[in-house]
């Protein structure tokens, strides 16, 4: 099992960026596949980003594509989510959760096994 949890969110304006962090503890957290997704308020939860467990490999949502970029340091057990030309349309309650056993699920929340707590992320001016 990995416990996460995440931090770096808060209130940006359009065009602003911010930097979220995933701090993952327990077994081999290394091993395990990252995902990022969000929900916001009325709408269902939705995928943002995954990366593979060695970090060689990236996915990313088409609607952030070019503005997030995922990454991860194994050594420091941290996934990052660098979110930058924020949306309004961004907002939501930012996820991170582990353990997908297949990278062709890494889209379906469904797969993880681990959440964190969330961390809101607000763009308005």
């Amino acid at each position: 099992q990995v416990q996460l949890l995440e931090s770096g969110g808060g209130l940006v304006q359009p065009g602003g960026s911010l930097r979220l962090s995933c701090s993952a503890s327990g077994l081999i957290s290394s091993y395990y596949h990252i995902g990022w997704f969000r929900q916001a308020p009325g709408k269902e939860r939705e995928f943002v980003a995954a990366i593979s467990g060695s970090g060689d490999v990236t996915s990313h949502a088409d609607s952030v594509k070019g503005r997030f970029t995922i990454s991860r340091d194994n050594a420091k057990n941290t996934v990052s989510l660098q979110m930058n030309s924020l949306k309004p349309e961004d907002t939501a309650n930012y996820y991170c959760a582990a353990g997908p056993r297949s990278w062709g699920q890494v889209r379906l929340g469904s797969e993880y096994s681990d959440w964190g707590q969330g961390t809101q992320v607000t763009v308005s001016s």
